[in-house]
């Protein structure tokens, strides 16, 4: 279950346009209801892209997706709502995680890269080992395992940018803490165990408390259905108008990827 960090409560619980096609138009050809987002304008896959740049046919890479996607990618970008920070506390307090929205345009960006990343790494999880932690080349385990126990030993742990962050307010910056070792959870209830969670919070206040108010600074853990990597263990920090001084050295000078796809 997701938690913040409150100075009070150390470790209290909890993340269309309306023009419509003509028969001018070569992608009509290929629109069927099945492929609209079913308001009779354009459907999800033609939402937010330039005219003179339409597909004929939905890309593979937004077919078969979840009725939340669809969803999300019918919405012009200009009615997304920004989600403040107050909302953000409270997704996490009440641990509706599930509730987090990214653009439009930018859920079609991070489903267009991770088919490729798919495409040429095999898995997510390769790349990110790769790539994003450099903890080997995503098939040697031993480069994966833990050094020590759980926080012990930094060479464990890596804070990087969530590459593609949720549609958040301005200020609000959303890091992923990787780790080496388990985070241990409880089968029965899918949710951390009370050592687990502890041992994230007392991580959390050490290293972000200390520059960050801790009024300002919020954790959580996705659930496993959630959860885009499997293999590699990580939670989710997010900090409200930290100094981003801070940020550049805990990330180690990290840029995300949406800024550079």
């Amino acid at each position: 279950m997701p938690h913040f960090i409150n100075p009070s409560t150390p470790a209290a619980t909890f993340t269309a346009i309306d023009e419509k096609l003509t028969t001018a138009e070569p992608a009509a050809l290929s629109l069927d209801q099945s492929t609209s987002n079913g308001s009779g304008s354009l459907p999800y896959w033609l939402m937010n892209i330039p005219r003179d740049q339409w597909p004929a046919e939905c890309p593979d890479f937004l077919r078969d997706l979840s009725e939340k996607n669809i969803q999300i990618l019918s919405t012009p970008d200009e009615h997304h709502e920004i989600q403040d920070w107050e909302l953000v506390k409270e997704f996490i307090r009440t641990n509706r995680i599930d509730r987090f929205r990214r653009p439009p345009s930018h859920l079609r960006k991070y489903l267009e890269f991770i088919t490729q990343i798919k495409t040429r790494y095999g898995s997510v999880m390769r790349f990110i080992v790769k790539e994003r932690l450099r903890w080997g080349d995503g098939d040697d385990l031993d480069a994966l395992k833990p050094k020590g126990r759980p926080f012990e030993y930094d060479e464990d742990i890596k804070t990087l940018y969530n590459d593609w962050p949720y549609g958040v307010e301005e200020g609000i910056i959303h890091l992923v803490v990787w780790v080496k070792f388990e985070l241990e959870d409880d089968p029965a209830t899918d949710d951390l165990t009370p050592r687990a969670r502890k041992e994230i919070d007392d991580y959390v206040k050490k290293t972000f408390c200390s520059r960050v108010p801790p009024e300002r600074v919020i954790w959580f853990k996705n659930w496993k259905s959630l959860k885009s990597v499997h293999a590699v263990e990580h939670f989710h920090v997010m900090l409200y108008q930290p100094d981003m001084e801070f940020v550049r050295e805990i990330t180690e000078g990290d840029v995300p990827l949406i800024a550079t796809f």
